[in-house]
C-alpha cells in the first residue's frame, strides 16, 4: 500500500484537512503518486500522521468530489487515471500587477410569494454606499470605464485567486452589468476569431443560448452525464466555443471531476477552440470545501471565465465580470472602443469599498450558514411528508435543490401556491423520471415546513387517480 508522508503545519492557519488534501492532490498532478494506487485507509493515515480520522476523512472527500481518487466499496481509495499531456503543468501564481502585489438555466424566474429578507444585511452595503456618495462624488461626475472600475476590477482579481484559484490580473477582467450583456460582447469577440459554432450543455443555461443563435452563432447541444458535458461529442478540428459550468452544473448540480476537466482542456488546444466557464454559484457549497476553477487549470489561454454578484448579495446587484485569456483582453481594447460601460459606476465603487472592508466574505460565510441550515431542514421535511412523492437527487450546493417527481401534473398546483419551482423534464442522469428544481433558499426557516409540505401535497394530488377518493375530496 503506499505510504503518504506530507508535512504539515499547525501554525500556517490553513486546516489540516486542507493542507493534506493539498499535499496529495499535488504528488498526483507530479506523478509521484500513479493512478490505480490504493491511498492508505482513513484510520491507517490519521493513525500514521497522528490526525483524527475525520480530518482524513474531509481531506479524501474533497478529492473523491474533485476526481483525483476513487472509492471502492469494502475496498478502499484509489487513485484515478488522470490523462492529459500537460497534466503537470501546476498553476503559477499571478503576476504580480503594476497596481500592487498580490494579496496573501433558466429562462424562467419563478413567480414566488416567498423571499426571505435575512438572506442579506444592507446595513454595511449602506455604510459603503453612504462613502461613495459622502466623500467620492467627485468620481461620479465622470462616466465609468468601458472594462469597470480599477478598484473593483483589483478586488475582483484577488478574491478570485483566493478563493477560486482563478489566474489573472486585473486587465483581464471585465465588469457589466449581467451575464448576458458580457456574452454579448464575447460574441463580438469569438466572431473576431472566426468562431462560428457554440456548443451548450443539455440541459443547461438557456438565456445565453438565445444570445448566441440571436448573434448568428451555429448553436447544438451536448448532453451532460454525472461528471458533465459529454466531450467526445464535441466538434473535432473546427474552431468552436463550447459553454459549461463545470463547478456546479445547471440543472443538475453534477461536478465535473479533474481527468474530464483536464480532457476539456486538451480539446480545447487542440482544436483552437475557446471555453466559457460559467462559475455562477461556485462559492456556495455546503458540504465540502469549493472546487477549484478551470480557468486556474488552464495554461495556453482557453478559457474565459464569468462569474457574478447577484446570488451572493442581492438579486437586484446586476454586476457581472469575465476573465478573459490575455490575447483576448488586448483584442477587447483594440475593438471596442466605441461601447461604453453599461454597469452602475456608483454600485462598482460600493462594492469595491465592499469586498476591500472584508463585508463581503462576512456575508459570503453567514449565507452559507444560513442557506446550509434551510437545506437541512428542507431535507428533512421532505423525509417526513415527501416520501412516494418527492426525492432528492442533489442537493450539495447551489441555491436549489434538485427532486425527482412522479409526473410533472403538480407543477401548476405548486406555482398557485407561490412555491419556487422549475420543471427539468429531460433529466439525463436518470431518463424516464422527471425532475424539477426547488429553490428552498428563498424560504424562510419559519415557513420552510409548510412550504415543503405544500409542495408535497401538490406532487401527491398530481398521482392520485381521477375516481380515487382523494381526488373527490
Amino acid at each position: 500500500m503506499l505510504s503518504l508522508t506530507p508535512v504539515l503545519n499547525d501554525n500556517t492557519g490553513v486546516p489540516l484537512y486542507i493542507q493534506l488534501y493539498n499535499s496529495i492532490r499535488e504528488a498526483i498532478l507530479r506523478g509521484h503518486i500513479q493512478s490505480g494506487e490504493k491511498l492508505p485507509s482513513l484510520r491507517a493515515l490519521s493513525k500514521s500522521l497522528d490526525l483524527s480520522v475525520t480530518t482524513v476523512q474531509q481531506a479524501y472527500n474533497q478529492l473523491l468530489l474533485e476526481g483525483y481518487i476513487q472509492s471502492r466499496p469494502q475496498s478502499g481509495y484509489y487513485i484515478n487515471d488522470i490523462s492529459a499531456e500537460d497534466v503537470l503543468k501546476l498553476p503559477v501564481e499571478p503576476p504580480e500587477t503594476k497596481d500592487e502585489k498580490r494579496l496573501g438555466w433558466t429562462d424562467f424566474v419563478p413567480s414566488c410569494s416567498y423571499f426571505d429578507e435575512a438572506a442579506f444585511d444592507f446595513t454595511r452595503w449602506r455604510k459603503c454606499m453612504n462613502e461613495v456618495l459622502t466623500y467620492r462624488t467627485e468620481h461620479l461626475f465622470q462616466e465609468g470605464e468601458l472594462q469597470g472600475e480599477p478598484s473593483l476590477r483589483r478586488e475582483i482579481s484577488k478574491y478570485i485567486y483566493q478563493v477560486r484559484g482563478v489566474r489573472c490580473t486585473p486587465e483581464q477582467i471585465i465588469i457589466s452589468a449581467g451575464t448576458q450583456q458580457l456574452i454579448n460582447l464575447l460574441c463580438v469577440l469569438l466572431q473576431r476569431m472566426e468562431i462560428e459554432h457554440v456548443c451548450f450543455e443539455e440541459p443547461g443555461y438557456r438565456p445565453v443560448q438565445s444570445i448566441f443563435k440571436d448573434r448568428g452563432f451555429k448553436c447544438s447541444g451536448v448532453l451532460v452525464d454525472k461528471d458533465g458535458i459529454d466531450i467526445g461529442r464535441l466538434p473535432a478540428n473546427i474552431k468552436s466555443t463550447v459553454y459549461v459550468s463545470p463547478s456546479n452544473q445547471f440543472p443538475t448540480g453534477s461536478v465535473m471531476p479533474i481527468a474530464r476537466r483536464y480532457a476539456l482542456l486538451e480539446w480545447a488546444a487542440r482544436n483552437e477552440s475557446i471555453i466559457i466557464e460559467d462559475d455562477y454559484n461556485s462559492e456556495l457549497r455546503y458540504f465540502s470545501r469549493p472546487v477549484p476553477s478551470l480557468q486556474g487549470l488552464d495554461n495556453q489561454g482557453r478559457v474565459v471565465y464569468l462569474g457574478s454578484f447577484s446570488s451572493t448579495l442581492f438579486p437586484a446587484v446586476k454586476i457581472s465580470y469575465m476573465v478573459l485569456p490575455p490575447y483576448m483582453g488586448k483584442m477587447f481594447k483594440e475593438s471596442m472602443s466605441d461601447y461604453t460601460q453599461t454597469c452602475s459606476k456608483a454600485e462598482q465603487m460600493t462594492l469595491a469599498i465592499y469586498m476591500e472592508e472584508g463585508f463581503y466574505q462576512t456575508n459570503l460565510r453567514k449565507l452559507r450558514k444560513l442557506y446550509g441550515q434551510k437545506i437541512q431542514l428542507a431535507v428533512q421535511e421532505i423525509a417526513r411528508c415527501g416520501e412516494g412523492n418527492l426525492s432528492i437527487l442533489n442537493h450539495s450546493s447551489g441555491m436549489h435543490m434538485l427532486l425527482e417527481v412522479n409526473s410533472l401534473d403538480g407543477l401548476e398546483q405548486a406555482r398557485q401556491k407561490g412555491l419556487p419551482v422549475y420543471p427539468v423534464p429531460d433529466y439525463p442522469v436518470n431518463p424516464g423520471h422527471p425532475a424539477i428544481l426547488f429553490y428552498y433558499t428563498r424560504i424562510p426557516m419559519e415557513k420552510m415546513r409548510e412550504a415543503v409540505e405544500d409542495l408535497a401535497e401538490a406532487f401527491q394530488s398530481s398521482r392520485e387517480p381521477s375516481g380515487s377518493p382523494a381526488a373527490n375530496k
